[in-house]
């Protein structure tokens, strides 16, 4: 059984009943007329909270705004994870929309179509032909080419190389032709004239960022065949207020084109499966272009359910044109007339004799209408009817609404300035201004860590990196030693006992034997200080490693320490000692010690200087 959905309520015997329509008959749609404040939206918003409630799929284009915040602040908790809420108002938080984005070859003429009727429909008194076949033309070429956005049109006009990579990938021979073979012809003078209006037209879209931003992202974030298999809501807040008359007509027209084009797309599944979608347009002449006319007569076996509200019949004829009107008549099955004009009311009464008259039409009461309904495919007997009050019951849905639709679906106004920004070729002074500030925190960062690795190698506390380098350089020495040291065995076993040295470890006192005569201006150590002081020596290395370039080369501090200890030594040596029992120290030998070279410049930094809890205040040696 179909379901019914209530609008209106009718006095039968003293008594007012609730009254509605079935499914079956809302597909061949439902017109709404009347003058301002009578009560046409507050119709609307009880149709679209009746779908909400009973679980379909729905579309609210409302120029206004105020049904759509009323809706989105009226949605049940269990529906609001399937509402999408578009608000170009929202400029922080664009939605993508790409009209042009994988349309179906067999439907590029009609998004063509769309697009250049909405234009000519803004623009009706400096449309012309030329500008008409030039703007078909070019959005064909773009609807060919992939990643392709409304940003081209006048790229496409005006940059050669871009025009060349375009219809290398066009796939229409005529469209190809044209800007092959035609295009090209045009002298300087000509193309110059014949662009200009075109890029007045379009650049007024795409000069503001609120436009921009949302149709010249090349992926769509909203999938409109998915909102209709999935009966999900998608709300469109096009305040005229807000986004401007111009941009709230264009960004509507293309909505309800694309969502013709995904209605149309469902032929692949079986007409029983096809999930009704209800589309209601409120002041429904600002999209009421030609292409809207095939939307009437085509959509009902796609299961597209249409409802359409404006104030007067004239709004729906283009100079002289009467496509559209006469399409609305010749298709909509449920007619509801609320108060209208004389004029109007004459064109009216044809539908409403002899029950109604002229002076009935123009005289109707605030929420009063006179309807003519489809009931099971069949126009009943006008009668007269009135509204169901506005919606009462309000949930304050809009925050969780808005913050959802925000997360699934929308992008940060930077990254999509930045996007466009890259394929247009400009670098905007927002874009030099954060790569400068980056290339700054990059520099500013590197010089911190520089620092702070300095710091802490000052205080002892030496990071991990440090220790495994040290440890490596250490493993490489062992191994050098080793390799070395297997190499001279055989020549150790040969060196006699009197060929070995008497020395005195620098470090700890111990004295120990050496193969090798020592040098009195270099320190001496056992085995066990030997390995200390090449660990020291190491780490010591690499400390230095990071210090800056300027600094002049010289003896290490630990070098430069024990050179002094040994001096020291020497000299304490050359004193005459007591004479005693125990056995005498090997001479000292003859030749004075060596005064220890002075680095050129730069600082003295030795491993006791390293050792204190306090941060060693670091200063050069004056020149």
């Amino acid at each position: 059984m179909d379901q019914i959905t209530p609008f209106a309520f009718a006095n039968f015997r003293n008594q007012n009943r609730k009254f509605g329509i079935k499914t079956d008959d809302r597909r061949r749609h439902m017109y709404i007329i009347g003058k301002t404040g009578m009560g046409k939206s507050v119709l609307i918003e009880n149709l679209v909270y009746s779908d909400i409630l009973n679980g379909n799929g729905a579309c609210l284009v409302d120029p206004h705004g105020d049904s759509a915040e009323l809706i989105v602040n009226s949605i049940p908790s269990n529906r609001i994870n399937d509402v999408i809420y578009l608000n170009p108002a929202d400029l922080e938080n664009p939605i993508a929309f790409n009209v042009l984005e994988k349309v179906d070859p067999k439907y590029r003429h009609l998004v063509a179509s769309g697009l250049v009727g909405v234009f000519k429909k803004i623009w009706a008194d400096s449309w012309g032909p030329r500008l008409e076949y030039i703007l078909r033309n070019t959005i064909l070429a773009l609807l060919d080419y992939p990643d392709s956005t409304l940003l081209g049109v006048n790229r496409m006009l005006v940059d050669k190389e871009y025009r060349k990579k375009v219809v290398a990938k066009v796939q229409d021979p005529v469209v190809k032709m044209y800007w092959e073979s035609e295009f090209t012809k045009y002298n300087e003078k000509f193309l110059t004239e014949a662009i200009a209006p075109i890029q007045n037209k379009i650049g007024q879209f795409l000069s503001t960022s609120l436009i921009r931003n949302i149709v010249g992202q090349v992926k769509s974030s909203i999938d409109l065949r998915e909102i209709m298999d999935e009966s999900k809501i998608l709300i469109l807040n096009l305040s005229k207020g807000r986004i401007g008359e111009d941009s709230s007509a264009l960004l509507g027209a293309m909505i309800i084109t694309k969502i013709q084009l995904a209605a149309m797309s469902r032929v692949d599944i079986p007409e029983k499966d096809r999930k009704d979608f209800y589309l209601y347009v409120d002041e429904f002449q600002n999209f009421a272009t030609e292409s809207f006319a095939n939307i009437l007569s085509e959509a009902r076996k796609y299961h597209l359910c249409l409802t359409v509200g404006h104030q007067y019949i004239g709004q729906l004829e283009v100079s002289g044109n009467t496509v559209v009107r006469d399409a609305v008549f010749g298709n909509v099955g449920t007619m509801i007339v609320f108060r209208v004009g004389a004029a109007d009311a004459e064109f009216l009464s044809r539908e409403f004799t002899p029950r109604y008259t002229e002076e009935d039409l123009v005289n109707l009461p605030k929420y009063s209408v006179y309807i003519k309904l489809m009931i099971d495919g069949v126009a009943s007997d006008p009668f007269s009817a009135g509204t169901l009050p506005p919606i009462s019951k309000k949930t304050s849905s809009e925050e969780r609404v808005v913050r959802a639709t925000r997360e699934r679906y929308g992008q940060s106004r930077e990254e999509v300035e930045e996007k466009i920004a890259r394929w247009s070729g400009v670098e905007t002074e927002a874009m030099m201004e954060k790569l400068e500030k980056e290339l700054e925190d990059k520099r500013f960062g590197k010089i911190v860590e520089k620092k702070h690795d300095f710091l802490s190698a000052m205080r002892g506390d030496f990071i991990k990196e440090e220790e495994k380098e040290v440890q490596e350089l250490e493993v490489a020495k062992e191994a050098k030693a080793t390799e070395s040291g297997r190499s001279g065995d055989s020549e150790r076993r040969e060196v006699r006992e009197e060929d070995l040295h008497v020395v005195e470890c620098d470090s700890c006192s111990v004295k120990t034997k050496i193969n090798f005569k020592p040098d009195p201006s270099r320190p001496v150590f056992c085995k066990d200080c030997l390995k200390d002081y090449r660990k020291k020596q190491a780490l010591e290395e690499n400390l230095r490693g990071r210090r800056s370039e300027n600094r002049g080369s010289g003896p290490s501090a630990l070098e430069q320490k024990m050179r002094n200890d040994k001096n020291r030594r020497l000299s304490e040596q050359k004193k005459p000692a007591p004479v005693s029992a125990s056995p005498t120290k090997p001479s000292a030998p003859a030749n004075p010690p060596q005064t220890p070279r002075v680095p050129a410049s730069g600082p003295s930094l030795s491993l006791s200087d390293l050792s204190g809890s306090k941060p060693t205040s670091f200063k050069g040696n004056k020149q």
